[in-house]
């Protein structure tokens, strides 16, 4: 009995110490602490979610899939949609003020979010709240009292703003409330811990100093990486470097054997449930040159799409890559790449190569063909059901469809 009860102990211990090393930043104030807490009892714990954009990428995944490990391991996760914070917009890593948006815009891009990420969910493991239910009702003297904690020049001292401010910018008074409304989240839902990217480090911490002042107890933060774009930069919407989560799965198998050498093991640590035993291994092999890049590519496109879409759909995307790129065969005819009306070329391009860089200068170096004609024009807009061979080894039929979101 009392060998089973080590087991189990030790069980327990090394699957709390993956939990806080797997997909894992920083944990603030200590992880040490935080340790000591999960192994006491199971903990509270959530993510805030602002749908500004009604599109996720494979960036987007890595909090997700912390939290479910988090959920998995039995501990009570929240899916917090910001339907209050993302009426005020979010200044992390903003150089300009965020476009404010609609509550419809919101409520649609939240079924988009789910949509998407319901390849990765157990939805029966995990609670969704929405912070609009309490920070919509909060009235001005609860705001009073929320600001009274928090001192303003903390806030102005924020390295975006003072950036701003330094460069003639404006930063607009309901811009320095979003600390604090994010930080109140917290608060009420009275969780240990808070995740989100590191761009979300000075956010949290105010949720953190809000929870000591205001509940007089301790609230955890862990930060998840942000994994970089098929270029080799941050990932983001306006580089046209993402893999997007409802890419079709030979956008996204090609994108993934796209990225950097250098970005292999971080995606695989970071967006797969590959085990970290061949995570190691394969990091070994390629830093000894015993494994090709291209194979363990093949090896995370395999993972991630399987992941988003299905292992037929993953194998069929490798045997299309091998026939296609490796092969130089055309392919079949029901290979095929979604663009939407009036798709700019350089656009589509991007979405196959997934660069937009890479996609104009192709474009302007006369390696694109539409219908068997040369175009050299990145603005011409495709109609549609056309043939594109890119170059002399990617062919591919466009199938022209409405947007989803």
């Amino acid at each position: 009995m009392e060998l089973m009860e080590k087991q189990s102990s030790f069980g327990i211990s090394s699957k709390i110490e993956e939990i806080l090393t797997r997909r894992v930043e920083k944990v603030l104030p200590n992880k040490e602490e935080l340790r000591k807490l999960m192994k006491k009892r199971k903990i509270k714990l959530y993510q805030g979610f602002d749908a500004t954009s009604g599109r996720l990428h494979l960036g987007h995944s890595v909090g997700i899939r912390k939290l479910m490990d988090f959920a998995n391991a039995g501990n009570e996760v929240i899916f917090l949609f910001g339907t209050g914070t993302v009426l005020v917009g979010d200044p992390s890593q903003r150089d300009t003020g965020r476009k404010l948006i609609t509550p419809a815009e919101v409520e649609r891009n939240i079924q988009g979010w789910k949509d998407q990420v319901s390849p990765i969910v157990d939805w029966n493991k995990v609670k969704i709240l929405r912070n609009g239910d309490w920070l919509r009702e909060l009235k001005l003297q609860d705001i009073i009292n929320i600001a009274s904690n928090i001192s303003a020049v903390q806030l102005f001292k924020r390295e975006m703003f003072t950036r701003r401010i330094n460069s003639g910018d404006t930063v607009w008074y309901h811009e320095t409330m979003y600390p604090l409304l994010q930080g109140y989240d917290s608060v009420v839902m009275e969780v240990d811990l808070e995740i989100g990217g590191t761009d979300q480090e000075f956010n949290m911490l105010i949720g953190r100093e809000l929870m000591q002042k205001m509940k007089k107890r301790e609230k955890f933060v862990l930060t998840t990486p942000m994994i970089l774009g098929t270029d080799g930069r941050q990932m983001s919407k306006s580089t046209g470097n993402c893999v997007w989560l409802d890419d079709s799965p030979n956008d996204m198998f090609g994108k993934l054997l796209s990225i950097p050498d250098d970005q292999i093991i971080t995606y695989m640590d970071n967006v797969t449930d590959i085990p970290l035993e061949r995570v190691n291994e394969v990091e070994k092999l390629l830093k000894d040159k015993q494994l090709n890049p291209l194979d363990a590519k093949k090896e995370l496109a395999v993972a991630v799409v399987t992941q988003f879409h299905s292992e037929h759909n993953a194998n069929k995307a490798l045997e299309y890559f091998e026939k296609t790129f490796q092969k130089g065969l055309p392919p079949d005819e029901t290979q095929e790449f979604i663009v939407t009306k009036n798709m700019k070329l350089v656009d589509v391009v991007a979405k196959i190569v997934g660069s937009k860089s890479e996609a104009k200068r192709l474009i302007l170096d006369n390696a694109v063909d539409l219908d068997g004609a040369t175009v050299n024009s990145p603005n011409i807009k495709t109609t549609g059901n056309e043939k594109i061979k890119i170059g002399k080894k990617i062919f591919a039929r466009l199938v022209l469809r409405g947007m989803k979101f």
